[in-house]
């Protein structure tokens, strides 16, 4: 059974003469997530950001600005250009799209060359490759707009392909819980203080989002035997955690390989125990971002077992 578990991210900032975007209402979240082709399970909030876990992904919406993952098939595209029509191009500060190379591009219902066209009927920016063309590697899109962010605004990502181990064959079991996931993934100890909101879905894959104040966790999986992938998705300052979660949550998982993602981010400066950062590519962007890549492989001989087609 195959199930494409990378994922295409959104980020959209709103300028301070928009309105607040938690006070939209519930129709316009619903077609926002209805233009990804995904729909809303469940949602948390607090004080400063609402939290909805989706059929493919997740979705925060904070006063000015939201952030949206969405996984399989799913027209993330098509959720932003519904954003910025909606909400006026001169209502947006800045539009970031990001989308991951996939296992089968060609069963998408775009390339990201296509999502970049679509994009710029409504709004300008530069689009960019990290990684090389035959190996990983991230597309970005970004607006020309003329916003500055601070260096405060953090992201941090983990992706990981092909897990392996105790954790991992739990995953693909037919007796899990999402209390026993929890419990194997260490969550409270690496996300203590956070509200969480979970999804295990049939016959495979687990969703959670947690938001604390104004920092968010997303952890999506996809466990399939052959096409294994995990995200990880937050904006709390690393440097001021007594651990590495990355690094924690890649010796539970034992991906074969692993990229990172940072914005703003000194992550990639904390390497991972028996693994080899193989390829590194980093840029500055004229609205305030440092924006890296790291592609990290296992030290290791993996030996392979002919896959029957």
């Amino acid at each position: 059974m195959f199930f494409e578990g990378s994922e295409k991210k959104l980020e959209i900032i709103v300028n301070a003469s928009a309105p607040k975007l938690r006070s939209l209402d519930q129709a316009f979240w619903l077609e926002l997530v209805a233009a990804s082709n995904a729909d809303i399970l469940s949602s948390i909030s607090n004080e400063y950001c609402d939290a909805y876990l989706l059929s493919e992904s997740s979705l925060f919406v904070w006063d000015d600005h939201i952030v949206m993952l969405t996984c399989g098939a799913s027209t993330l595209v098509e959720s932003a250009c519904y954003c910025i029509e909606s909400l006026g191009e001169q209502a947006i500060a800045y539009v970031c799209y990001q989308r991951k190379n996939e296992y089968y591009a060609h069963l998408q219902a775009s390339s990201f060359g296509d999502d970049v066209l679509r994009l710029r009927h409504f709004i300008a920016g530069q689009a960019y490759r990290m990684g090389h063309l035959d190996s990983h590697h991230h597309y970005i899109f970004t607006t020309d707009k003329n916003y500055q962010a601070s260096q405060l605004d953090t992201t941090n990502e983990l992706l990981m392909y092909h897990i392996s181990g105790t954790v991992a064959d739990y995953l693909r079991g037919d007796q899990q819980s999402i209390v026993q996931i929890s419990q194997m993934l260490q969550l409270n100890q690496l996300f203590d203080g956070f509200s969480i909101d979970q999804h295990l879905f049939s016959p495979l894959g687990y969703s959670i989002n947690g938001i604390r104040g104004s920092e968010y966790f997303t952890i999506h999986i996809t466990p399939q035997e052959n096409s294994s992938y995990v995200s990880v998705e937050t904006n709390i300052d690393m440097n001021s955690t007594q651990v590495n979660i990355f690094a924690e949550l890649v010796t539970l998982l034992q991906p074969n390989s692993c990229d990172l993602i940072g914005f703003n981010s000194n992550i990639a400066d904390k390497p991972f125990l028996n693994y080899l950062c193989l390829s590194h590519c980093a840029m500055t962007i004229k609205q305030g971002y440092n924006i890296h890549f790291s592609h990290y492989q296992q030290d290791s001989l993996e030996v392979l077992i002919p896959t029957l087609l």
